[in-house]
C-alpha cells in the first residue's frame, strides 16, 4: 500500500521560556534568560502546521508536557502546598525549577524514534520514546509521550509501541533528530540511525567539548525493538569536530527524504562510506547526495540559520520543497545557496520560510518541531482523527492559546502558582480537545 508521510508538531506549552538549560545547543545558551513570549510562540507553532496542511500534507497535533512538573519537584524533597513547593525551589535551586517548567517537548523530533510498517517484521508502525537522558529537563519528558503516542496511535492492530530505552549514558537516546529514512520509487525503506559516540567502543572516535547524546548501542537497540533487518538499517557515526562546534544532533547538519540526503560536507565521520552503503542498501533509489561545502556555508552560518534543521517534504512526485525558517533568508551565505539549490536538477523544486523565531531562539527549527510518521491509507485511517489538522481544529486551538497563554515570561515568573493553575487548566481543555483522555499526572 502506498505510503505517506505525515508530520506530528509538538504544540508549544505555556511555560515556555528561555533558561539556557542545553548546554551543547548554542541558541540555547545565547538566549538564556531572556524574555519569552509563550503566545507567540504557541502561534508560530501553529500557523507552520496549518501551513504544511494547506500544503496538502498529512499534519498531526502532539500535546505538550505538563509544566511545572510538581511531581518531580515533591521526588526531590520539595514539601507543602504546590505554591510552597514552587517557592521553596526557586528560592534553593532556580536552575533546578526552571528544569521541571521546561517547555522542550515542543521538539517533538526528540520525542521518539518511528519506524513503519513496511519496514518492520510485524507490519506494524513502531514507536520507542527517547529517553533524552543526556538533559535532565528533557529525561522528565518520556512517561507523559509514551502515554500521549498511545492516545494519538492506539489500535494495537497497526500501532506498537514500546518503553524508552534502560536510563544510563551506554543508552542515550535522543530520537528522531538522530533518524531519517530514505526509500525509493517502489517504497522500499532505508532507515539511517546517525549516532556520536560508542559506549562500549571507547576506542572510536568521539567528541570532546560539547556531549554526544546519541550512542551506538542506543541505536541498535531501538532497530531491534523496532523488528527491523540489516538490510533496511544503517548506522552512521556523526562527525565529532562537529559536534564540538555545536551540532548537537545530526538534524542540526543533515535532513533526508524519499531519494534525497541533504547534509553539510562535515556532517558524517566517513562520508563516501555513506554514500556507498546508501547505494548498496538501495539500488534503485536515483539517489541524490546534496553535500554543502564548506566555503558555500561554513559551519557556524548552518548553525545560527538552522539550514539543515528544515523539514524535507515531498509536494508531488519529483518535487520537494524546503521549509526553512526566516533566519535561513537572513544569512548572507546560506540565503545565496538556497537560492542555486533549486536549480541544481535535484528534487528539491522549491524553499519555503516560516517564522519560528521563539522557538529558534531557544535551540530548535522547523524540523525540530515535527515528528515524522510514515503511513499507508489503512494506518492513517486508525490515527485519533482528534488530532489531525484541518481548519476547524486549527481555529479550536488558536483560540485555546489565546484563552489560556501568556504575553510574555520571564525566568522568575516560573514561581508564580497562578502560572502552574493556568497550565493545568489550559491542558485539561487540550486533553478533551484532542481526545487524549487523562494523559497528564494531574488528571491520574
Amino acid at each position: 500500500m502506498v505510503e505517506r508521510e505525515a508530520n506530528f508538531d509538538g504544540l508549544v506549552g505555556p511555560t515556555h521560556n528561555y533558561a539556557g538549560l542545553s548546554w551543547g545547543n548554542v541558541a540555547s545558551n545565547r538566549h538564556a534568560r531572556s524574555t519569552s513570549h509563550p503566545r507567540e510562540a504557541a502561534l508560530q507553532g501553529l500557523n507552520k502546521m496549518k501551513a504544511l496542511s494547506d500544503m496538502g500534507l498529512v499534519q498531526g497535533v502532539l500535546a505538550p508536557q505538563e509544566r511545572p512538573d510538581i511531581a518531580t519537584l515533591r521526588q526531590l524533597g520539595f514539601t507543602g502546598t504546590d505554591a510552597d513547593v514552587l517557592d521553596k525551589a526557586f528560592r534553593e535551586d532556580p536552575m533546578l525549577l526552571a528544569a521541571c517548567c521546561s517547555a522542550s517537548s515542543m521538539w517533538t523530533a526528540n520525542a521518539a524514534t518511528v519506524s513503519p510498517g513496511a519496514d518492520t517484521k510485524d507490519g506494524r508502525i513502531h514507536f520507542t520514546p527517547a529517553n533524552l537522558i543526556n538533559k535532565f529537563h528533557r529525561s522528565l519528558e518520556h512517561g507523559v509521550t509514551g502515554r500521549i503516542l498511545r492516545q494519538v496511535f492506539s489500535d494495537e492492530n497497526h500501532f506498537c509501541h514500546h518503553a524508552a530505552l534502560p536510563a544510563h549514558d551506554d543508552f542515550g537516546d535522543e530520537g528522531a533528530a538522530n533518524h531519517t529514512r530514505l526509500y525509493d520509487n517502489q517504497g522500499k525503506g532505508l532507515e539511517l540511525f546517525v549516532y556520536g559516540r560508542s559506549a562500549h567502543r571507547p576506542d572510536m572516535p568521539a567528541p570532546q567539548r560539547y556531549p554526544a547524546r546519541q550512542t551506538l548501542e542506543a541505536s541498535r537497540a531501538v532497530a531491534r525493538l523496532h523488528g527491523l533487518s540489516e538490510h533496511n538499517s544503517l548506522f552512521i557515526q556523526q562527525n565529532p569536530a562537529v559536534i564540538d562546534q555545536g551540532v548537537f544532533h545530526n538534524d542540526v547538519i543533515a535532513v533526508g527524504n524519499g531519494n534525497v540526503l541533504f547534509y553539510h560536507q562535515q556532517a558524517f565521520l566517513d562520508t563516501q562510506g555513506v554514500q556507498d552503503e546508501i547505494r548498496r542498501k538501495l539500488p534503485d533509489a536515483d539517489m541524490h547526495f546534496i553535500e554543502v561545502s564548506d566555503s558555500d556555508v561554513p559551519v557556524q552560518d548552518a548553525i545560527n540559520s538552522y539550514l539543515f534543521n528544515t523539514q524535507l517534504v515531498t509536494l508531488a512526485p519529483g518535487h520537494m520543497a524546503l521549509i526553512a525558517p526566516t533566519e535561513c533568508a537572513d544569512t548572507p551565505s546560506v540565503k545565496a545557496y538556497l537560492e542555486r539549490l533549486t536549480t541544481m536538477n535535484t528534487p528539491v523544486q522549491e524553499v519555503r520560510f516560516m517564522d519560528v523565531k521563539q522557538s529558534m531562539q531557544n535551540g530548535g527549527g522547523p524540523a525540530c518541531l515535527r515528528l515524522r510518521v510514515a503511513m499507508n491509507e489503512a494506518e492513517l485511517a486508525a490515527v485519533n482523527p482528534a488530532c489531525l489538522m484541518n481548519d476547524t481544529l486549527y481555529g479550536h486551538l488558536s483560540a485555546w492559546i489565546h484563552r489560556h497563554y501568556r504575553d510574555r515570561l520571564i525566568p522568575d515568573d516560573l514561581r508564580d502558582p497562578m502560572l502552574l493553575d493556568e497550565s493545568r487548566t489550559a491542558l485539561d481543555e487540550l486533553t478533551q480537545l484532542l481526545k487524549l483522555g487523562s494523559v497528564y499526572p494531574f488528571q491520574r
